[in-house]
């Protein structure tokens, strides 16, 4: 499996997601297209894909000329991770994918305009991104989308995997919401309760099952998802090096599998007489701060 680099271009949006687990970074700006360039070199000497992420990258004047450099400098998959919108204009589309992007990764948190658009803060976004990976589909381009599981959407998981089927999108995952930046500040009316959303994920994966669409949930510990072991994401991540702008310096982390199991994710002492202990990574560290570890139990070896 390739390496990835994971390249933060900066994290200006134009969503503001109830749930943005980077909103309080806003504040450190963006990266200039030269920074970029020069980053995507460093990175290309240990990575052979990349995925551009922000923030918003497909919002950047300069993200054209940024795909065309990842092309020009060989990376094999050119990925762009979004929220969507932009993807509305087939010219848009068309342009990016001349320039060398060749995946794309946008998000859809809702079945119906109503849902989507409260919890990204956008009017209109839904109509827009559900119009994007549709042009994208008909351009012929692999579409893998991401859902952030949280309070106001988990109950719909099931609604939502069949219009992304509709949609014949190549592959959707669940993403249970890291309790980060507006997540965090927004707690109790963003996140759920983990073992409550769990029986929706698993009936959401059910439909990408029995339609033949990869599917898979993130951030959900083993105990959570028995019967479910193959559709945990973390076990197909590739290793990836991340090149993120904090403050004034560029922060380089060249493998986020070691960063996130041991500062990202948390497990317990009564972990260790579980059967996947070993492979389970638990929930993100910041949950049980507010829910406690009650819902998590072994499962016996």
């Amino acid at each position: 499996m390739n390496k990835k680099l994971d390249l933060k271009v900066g994290y200006t949006c134009n969503n503001n997601c109830r749930f943005c687990v980077v909103a309080d970074k806003r504040k450190f700006g963006d990266l200039t297209t030269e920074e970029l360039k020069k980053q995507m070199e460093e990175g290309r000497k240990t990575c052979e894909d990349i995925v551009f992420t922000g923030g918003e990258a497909t919002i950047r004047k300069d993200i054209i000329e940024l795909v065309r450099y990842a092309k020009k400098l060989k990376f094999d998959v050119i990925q762009i991770q979004t929220n969507g919108r932009m993807f509305c204009s087939k010219k848009f589309c068309e342009k990016i994918i001349k320039a060398g992007a060749n995946e794309f990764s946008p998000a859809l948190h809702g079945h119906i305009a109503e849902l989507h658009d409260y919890l990204t803060r956008a009017k209109g976004s839904f109509k827009q991104t559900v119009k994007g990976i549709k042009n994208l589909k008909s351009l012929k381009q692999r579409v893998i989308t991401n859902t952030v599981v949280t309070k106001p959407n988990y109950r719909y998981l099931p609604k939502i995997a069949s219009l992304l089927v509709s949609l014949k999108v190549d592959q959707f995952q669940f993403a249970f919401v890291h309790p980060m930046g507006n997540a965090w500040e927004n707690f109790d009316n963003i996140v759920p309760w983990i073992s409550l959303a769990a029986p929706y994920i698993k009936k959401g994966l059910d439909i990408g099952v029995l339609t033949g669409v990869k599917c898979m949930a993130e951030a959900m510990p083993f105990c959570l998802m028995q019967g479910y072991e193959k559709f945990v994401s973390e076990n197909y991540m590739p290793e990836t090096e991340i090149r993120e702008k904090i403050g004034k310096e560029i922060r380089v982390t060249r493998d986020f599998t070691i960063v996130r199991k041991k500062a990202g994710k948390i497990k317990f002492e009564k972990c260790k007489d579980c059967k996947y202990y070993k492979v389970c990574e638990g929930p993100w560290e910041e949950y049980p701060k507010k829910r406690g570890n009650k819902e998590f139990t072994p499962v016996k070896k």
